[in-house]
């Protein structure tokens, strides 16, 4: 049977481009989902598939970074198709773990698909460092009012009678004295 998933990252994003691709491939069961693939955390859609395929089965995706974009979860998505005999292709890049040359190239988009993500999460401190230094970005509201915490000290309580009195874990109060 050929299986097709389909994922966008955030619930804004459309996956009917990815969808129709995968339905003139040839796809009878494609499964999606709208999650992070930098990591397999919360990828409900893609354990199923892989708990559910078989040996002989096609795993169909539009490209490599829809499946993952760590070199080491698409390694391991790839050993565990293996295991089960369940190849693995893709619509839009030349890829297919059905011979060495796709392999390879398989591996090498991976390689990149991890690139592009570490690529972006450096602009994205690099943007964040420059809106700090301009003043424009503060971070996240502080959700402990420190001058509260320490009122509270000074007037002889504890720390877990702060936090119970303030509605927040004893670690945070003391991250909240250390400030001071």
């Amino acid at each position: 049977m050929i299986y097709g998933y389909a994922r966008v990252s955030t619930t804004d994003q459309d996956l009917s481009v990815q969808l129709e691709a995968l339905k003139r491939y040839g796809c009878e069961n494609i499964r999606q989902e709208k999650v992070s693939g930098t990591s397999m955390q919360g990828r409900e859609e893609l354990k199923v598939l892989l708990d559910f395929m078989r040996d002989g089965d096609e795993l169909v995706v539009t490209r490599v970074d829809r499946l993952a974009r760590s070199v080491f979860d698409l390694q391991d998505i790839v050993k565990t198709l293996d295991e089960k005999g369940v190849t693995l292709s893709a619509t839009e890049q030349p890829i297919s773990t059905k011979d060495a040359t796709s392999k390879c190239f398989l591996d090498m988009l991976s390689v990149f698909a991890e690139f592009e993500t570490n690529l972006r999460k450096e602009r994205q401190m690099e943007g964040i460092a420059k809106a700090k230094e301009k003043g424009v970005y503060k971070g996240r509201k502080p959700s402990v009012d420190v001058e509260r915490v320490k009122e509270l000290r000074d007037s002889g309580m504890g720390a877990s009678a702060i936090a119970k009195e303030l509605g927040i874990g004893r670690a945070s109060v003391y991250r909240a004295l250390s400030s001071i």
